[in-house]
């Protein structure tokens, strides 16, 4: 990949960000469609496994949500998206290295207090179906939940903006997503969606 997109892309890439700068959810929906396989490749050149990847790409949209306003052209956001995604892929990259450095000397005798085999099983498998079931709701929830679970504070306005929702809505918004969610979890594991087949 050389880093330009063809003209045709780039004018589509240029009416969705007009349209999302407009309050447009579906123009931004659609530049994350488009253009996430390739910040998630980006990524991973930076040496990440896949869910640090993820992770990395998350961050990107959250980004933006709080920059739209700042970016004019598709060319401008496109190079916005690479410099964020490679920034935080390299933060990212610095800790894990620092947390994989640890001198084994400086361990405490004592056992670890953390999750075992099973308990990380089940963890895992309960993260996968949250997640499945995360993209049955309708995608303003699957939105809005994605937000307030990946950041510890967000920014209410930014959101509302984003999804073209009142800042006084989102609570209840939430709210409403979240219990949707917790049915169809608990439909899902009466059914026996959480089990390994």
């Amino acid at each position: 990949m050389n880093g330009q997109r063809p003209a045709a892309t780039n004018a589509h890439i240029g009416e969705l960000l007009q349209a999302a700068r407009a309050g447009d959810r579906e123009g931004l929906a659609e530049i994350v469609r488009e253009l996430t396989p390739m910040l998630w490749h980006i990524a991973r050149a930076q040496g990440l496994d896949p869910d640090s990847s993820s992770d990395v790409v998350q961050h990107t949209w959250l980004t933006l949500v709080r920059s739209l306003a700042d970016i004019r052209t598709p060319a401008a956001l496109t190079g916005w998206l690479v410099k964020v995604t490679k920034r935080e892929a390299w933060r990212v990259a610095r800790a894990q290295r620092a947390e994989r450095l640890v001198d084994p000397t400086d361990m405490p005798d004592t056992p670890e207090q953390g999750l075992g085999p099973e308990q990380l099983a089940v963890a895992e498998e309960s993260n996968r179906l949250l997640w499945t079931l995360l993209r049955r709701l309708p995608e303003r929830c699957q939105w809005l939940l994605r937000i307030v679970a990946f950041v510890p504070r967000p920014d209410y306005a930014a959101v509302g903006e984003s999804l073209g929702m009142p800042h006084g809505s989102i609570g209840p918004t939430r709210g409403r997503c979240l219990a949707r969610l917790r049915r169809l979890l608990e439909a899902g594991v009466r059914n026996g969606e959480g089990q390994a087949s």
